[in-house]
């Protein structure tokens, strides 16, 4: 499931790709807009959630996971110095928007669980397409921050249920069955 995002960002890096600069140049701008909102409303989002939750230990682990993030893409893009392809600056590789939303995926979907993590892969799929669409990065540059930043978070996040010992088990009467679950905080 986790490399299901990374297909499909290089299935639509691919489509967009194949069509010619001038080609929907207003919808480019929309596309481009939409990401850039993303970058900025889905870690504020995920950060109100820790905050909310006060899970300090999860709080710990975005900062290194954005912390490796940000020095992994940045490191890249000032080492490789890839010209981008609409030719605005030779900061294309690895695109950072990509990176820092698949961290944040990333570790939405390792702390909090897949019911979180699904819809923030969603998220971040859809900014590395438009990143792509936007003429902003290639494929190669938006599946490589992808890599980093999930990857970051996978090294660095370990589930909340692990750190509050949650048990879910089930249970029957013999008539009807259901679950049980027990967490401490």
């Amino acid at each position: 499931m986790r490399f299901l995002s990374l297909i499909l960002i290089a299935v639509f890096a691919l489509s967009a790709s194949a069509q010619t600069p001038t080609e929907l140049s207003d919808s480019r701008k929309a596309v481009k807009t939409s990401g850039d909102v993303l970058l900025v409303a889905m870690p504020v989002a995920t950060l109100t959630g820790v905050l909310v939750e006060r899970d300090w230990i999860g709080l710990k682990q975005a900062a290194f996971t954005t912390a490796t993030t940000l020095g992994a893409t940045y490191l890249l893009k000032y080492t490789v110095k890839k010209t981008r392809p609409d030719g605005s600056d030779r900061h294309s590789f690895p695109s950072a928007h990509t990176s820092i939303l698949f961290a944040n995926a990333g570790f939405v979907e390792r702390r909090y669980g897949w019911k979180l993590g699904v819809p923030a892969f969603a998220v971040a799929t859809y900014v590395g397409w438009s990143r792509t669409y936007a003429r902003k990065h290639d494929w190669w540059d938006v599946v490589t921050g992808a890599a980093i930043g999930a990857g970051s978070a996978y090294i660095f996040t370990r589930p909340w249920s692990r750190n509050h010992n949650l048990s879910i088990a089930p249970v029957s009467d013999g008539e009807h069955f259901g679950l049980v679950a027990s967490f401490t905080l």
